[in-house]
Parts: structure tokens; C-alpha cells; sequence
């Protein structure tokens, strides 16, 4: 037994040691390839990284690095688009009697001269888009406040007689959340891969801060006055808020406006984030008299602390990927103040269409109450979308670029990644869309790439559904734009 165990051990030993010396040999050859290998040797950080400048071992044979064939032709975005095969494509789909009476939709080449195809199955011109709202929200927010703008959540010491007074000042934080575990509006990890912000961490800044200054008790006010008018957008069903559809829309809110440590919306989302903050506050060692009150902080009043938003681009990519409504309502208050001064729904919708009038973009009859794409009472036609997205993607409008960039793809990622399963084969991959949905209401908005490489822009509204169609109709939408994927739609 000794023995064999004795000769197991030398095998074991010896099949160790080819393995290291096989795993070295890779390593050798990779760090030759990639060029830090002379360099860990040498410690010289000057030589050349290129690794067809180094020179391989002579008992190393390398075969040569061969370009990989193309696997598609290079997308072309300035095609001339041909109507006819176009209309081959889709109006099938398009009549398809789940979609209902009322059926619009636009297709045209991404960029250069607008030559486009249009379709609708009645005398109608507009539509209901539903959350297809959310691209203009979202190219319009980019381009008045630009893709690195974040929004600070702060707090501001004001001195006076008695207690001082700590105020909470909210900044319109779509993302801020209640602690640094919660999840409310920040799973999508690709595009939250930056730190978040919350108010736990805003605390604990705070009350070191405070500690520096030598206050050790406050009273705590809090401070959402940075959007005005109702929380409630008026053109809203009345049933959307206490249904739990949506929280109402204030610059100070955690978990975009859910119970932090229960189910559903607060009434209140701001109260609700003032004391979340002043028990974090209380856990990190400061005295809190009294409860939380509504309050306008004073100006020049001295900042103890502060913490940022991720950046609007990354915000912009996670409402478009999974048509968060709450984030883009408040997208629109930002709209309102950037534009006109004025941080309201009312605001907002003004900033919208004088922002799209600045780039020549016509709203053509269309009308837009909210953000995020609630509102029953928006009429949308598809030429406007074609509009925004085209100008999303023009080389002139770079800051705009993650409106393109965050459509989910057809089959894969965000709101369509279990869709298009019924589509052409091609559909899949070669279509990048943000999806509407409301009761009777379906749209599909984005871009595709035909079997040629040419790049199409497109918009698809229905809004007169019937209630037990409506899985069907989203099928026939996505056949509709999967087969774009799958025609020669190119002169």
C-alpha cells in the first residue's frame, strides 16, 4: 500500500509539474504577443507594445496574424430607400386585423435626404404613441443639458437662533436611492456599472461635516422645490397614482418614489426621503429634533454635503432600455427648467416643442401632455419620431448619440428581449426599437438594418386594439419590423 501510495504521489508530482511548465510556455507565448512580457522582465515601461515590432523566440513558432473576413456588409445610412420593396415587406403585417382600425407607419433611410414610405389604414395622421414618448423626452433632455449633467442631492446648514437647522435639498435625482443595496431604477448593470448615489451615504458625509463644525443636534427640514405645479399630470387617467401606476413626480424622492421598506408607491415621496435621510442621520450619530418639515432652504446657505447622479446619458440609456416612466417624468421637469424656467409638466411640454422647433423638427400635429408616455391625450405622428431618431444619430448631434445607442435590441436586451420570436429570422439582431404600451396602444419606434447593410428608420403606432388582441398585436408589430431585417429595401 506504501509503495503504491508512493507511486502515485511521483506521478501526481510529475503531472504537476508538466502542467506548470505547459501553463509557463502559454504565458510565455501570450506575454511575448501582447507585449508586456519583455517589459516585466526588463522593467522597461518605453519598449514598444505593438507586438509586430517584437521579435518571437526562435523555438516559438507563431503563425501570423490573418485579418478576419468581414461577417456583413458596412451598414450604410444614406440609402436611397425603395418604396416599393418596403411596401412588399410590411403592409402585410400592418393589415393584420390584430392591430385594429387605426395603423400608422413610417419608414425612411437614417441619414441624407428624407425618402421615405408611409402607410396608414385610415384617414388619421396621428396616434397615441404610448412610451415610444420616451425618445423625444430623451433627445431633448440630451440636448439641452448635455450627456455628462448629473443632478445633486445636498444638504445646507442655516444657522439661527435655538437648534440649527439642516435642510435637505433635492435636485431631481430620478435614481437616488434609499440605501446602498436597494435596486429601485439601477438593475440594469450595464448601464449603472458608476457608483450610485443614495442617502445613506449623504448622511454619513453630512454628519461628519457637522461633527467638523461642532454641531452634534439639528432640526431637518427638506427642500423640493426645485419643480413646481402638480405632482400629478393632469392628463393622466385620476386612477394612475393611487393605482399604483406611477408615483407622483417630485426633485426629492428615494427608490423613484416606492416604500423603501415595504410594497408600492408613497403619497408622499418627499417626506418619505426626508425620513429615510434623518433615521440614516440618526444612525450615523446625530441628534434629530423633532420630525422633518417642508421647507425652501435659504440661499447661501453653507453646503455640508452633497452626492451626484450617475450621468444623463447612463439615465437616458436605462429609461430607454426598460421604459422607466418615473425617470423620464422627471427628464421633463429638467426639460422645463432648462427651457423655460419653469420645472412643471406644463414646462416641460413647452421646452419639448420649442427645443424640436430650434433643430427645424416639426412636431406635424402632434401633441405631447408628459414624458414618459402615460398620457392617453398625446397624439404622435410616426414622422415624428423619424425625425428625433434621425437626428439622434446625425454626426452633428454627437451629445445625442445614447438615444440610439440604449434601443433594446430585437431579441436580446431590455423591453424586447423576449420578443420577436415569431419575426423573420433575420429580425432579430437587426432591429433596435423602444417599445410603447398602453391598454389598445402598441408602437415599435427605432432603427434596422436590411439584408443589404442599408439603415432604415422606422415608426409603427396602433392605438385602436382590442383588449384581448393585444399579445397578438405586439407579434404583428414585430413582424412588421423584423421583416425590414429581411428585405433588399435599398435601390
Amino acid at each position: 500500500m506504501a509503495q503504491r501510495d508512493l507511486d502515485h504521489n511521483r506521478a501526481s508530482l510529475v503531472g504537476w509539474v508538466s502542467a506548470a511548465l505547459a501553463l509557463l510556455l502559454v504565458v510565455g507565448v501570450v506575454g511575448w504577443q501582447l507585449g508586456w512580457l519583455d517589459r516585466f522582465l526588463d522593467g522597461d515601461g518605453d519598449r514598444p507594445v505593438d507586438p509586430a515590432a517584437i521579435a518571437p523566440p526562435s523555438e516559438v513558432d507563431v503563425p501570423p496574424v490573418r485579418r478576419p473576413r468581414p461577417v456583413a456588409p458596412p451598414a450604410d445610412g444614406s440609402v436611397r430607400l425603395d418604396p416599393a420593396a418596403v411596401q412588399a415587406a410590411i403592409t402585410g403585417y400592418l393589415r393584420d386585423r390584430d392591430l385594429g382600425r387605426n395603423v400608422l407607419a413610417a419608414v425612411a433611410p437614417l441619414e441624407g435626404a428624407f425618402d421615405g414610405f408611409s402607410y396608414g389604414s385610415s384617414t388619421a395622421r396621428l396616434a397615441i404613441p404610448a412610451s415610444t414618448t420616451k425618445i423625444v423626452t430623451s433627445a431633448v433632455a440630451l440636448y439641452l443639458l448635455g450627456p455628462d449633467r448629473v443632478f445633486e442631492t445636498r444638504t445646507v446648514l442655516e444657522s439661527g437662533g435655538g437648534t440649527p437647522r439642516l435642510v435637505l435639498v433635492g435636485g431631481g435625482d430620478p435614481f437616488l436611492l434609499s440605501s446602498p443595496k436597494a435596486q429601485w431604477g439601477t438593475s440594469t448593470a450595464a448601464t449603472f456599472a458608476a457608483p450610485k448615489s443614495d442617502v445613506v451615504a449623504l448622511a454619513r458625509q453630512t454628519a461628519r461635516s457637522l461633527r467638523a463644525d461642532g454641531v452634534r443636534r439639528v432640526r431637518l427640514g427638506y427642500d423640493d422645490s426645485l419643480f413646481s405645479g402638480p405632482t400629478e399630470n393632469p392628463h393622466w387617467r385620476p386612477d394612475y397614482v393611487p393605482d399604483d401606476i406611477v408615483s407622483p413626480i417630485t426633485s426629492l424622492w428615494v427608490d423613484e418614489g416606492r416604500d423603501p421598506i415595504g410594497y408600492g408607491r408613497v403619497a408622499d415621496p418627499s417626506l418619505t426621503a426626508a425620513q429615510v435621510f434623518s433615521n440614516a442621520l440618526s444612525a450615523a450619530g446625530v441628534s434629530i429634533v423633532g420630525s422633518p418639515t417642508a421647507t425652501v432652504a435659504e440661499g447661501g446657505a453653507p453646503e455640508m454635503a452633497a452626492v451626484a447622479s450617475a450621468p444623463l446619458a447612463q439615465i437616458v440609456q436605462r429609461i430607454i432600455e426598460v421604459s422607466d416612466n418615473e425617470a423620464s417624468e422627471v427628464l421633463l421637469r429638467h426639460i422645463g427648467i432648462a427651457e423655460q424656467g419653469e420645472g412643471s409638466f406644463s414646462g416641460g411640454q413647452r421646452g419639448v416643442e420649442r427645443a424640436l422647433a430650434a433643430n427645424d423638427i416639426e412636431m406635424r400635429g402632434s401633441v405631447l401632455y408628459d414624458g414618459s408616455g402615460l398620457s392617453r391625450e398625446n397624439q404622435m405622428s410616426p414622422q415624428l419620431l423619424l425625425d428625433v431618431i434621425r437626428w439622434a444619430a446625425s454626426d452633428d448631434q454627437p451629445d445625442l448619440r445614447s438615444v440610439i445607442t440604449s434601443l433594446p435590441v430585437a431579441g436580446f436586451t431590455g423591453s424586447l428581449a423576449d420578443r420577436f420570436d415569431q419575426a423573420a429570422a433575420e429580425g432579430p439582431g437587426r432591429v433596435r426599437a423602444k417599445t410603447g404600451t398602453l391598454t389598445g396602444v402598441t408602437s415599435l419606434a427605432g432603427i434596422a438594418v436590411d439584408i443589404d447593410g442599408s439603415l432604415l428608420v422606422f415608426a409603427m403606432l396602433a392605438d385602436k386594439v382590442r383588449r384581448n388582441r393585444a399579445e397578438l398585436a405586439e407579434v404583428a408589430m414585430d413582424n412588421a419590423a423584423g421583416a425590414l431585417g429581411a428585405c433588399h429595401c435599398a435601390r
